[in-house]
């Protein structure tokens, strides 16, 4: 078997509406897929050839030590703000390393979202 590319990661809301309001409405992100079924409902996110996802099926449930994904922002110090300005829970302070800048924070099911920002791009 030869894996040549992460096809998704996905976090697991109990409520999706909540869940869009926040990945949509504070991390501005732009569903491309969205779909329900009898095994759940589903929601893609994607851009250039990565895709974040939010699934909600009662076998799965939401964890802030599960799957987490970094999430490339232009402006750091503007995405705290709004994070701030949304309420947004931080799992920790903004923290500002030798390659890159990152704060962690909660989406409203509790999972980990890391805000991230790569010095010198």
């Amino acid at each position: 078997m030869k894996i040549t590319e992460i096809a998704f990661s996905c976090y697991a809301v109990t409520d999706m509406a909540r869940a869009r309001k926040f990945y949509e409405g504070v991390l501005g992100l732009e569903p491309t897929t969205v779909n329900e079924s009898e095994h759940g409902k589903w929601t893609e996110y994607a851009f250039g050839p990565h895709c974040v996802a939010i699934g909600s099926a009662p076998q799965w449930k939401p964890s802030p030590d599960g799957c987490s994904v970094a999430l490339e922002v232009e402006d750091f110090d503007a995405a705290v703000k709004k994070l701030r300005d949304n309420n947004v829970k931080f799992r920790m302070e903004p923290w500002d390393g030798p390659i890159c800048k990152m704060v962690p924070v909660f989406d409203p099911d509790g999972n980990t979202v890391v805000i991230h920002k790569r010095k010198g791009l």
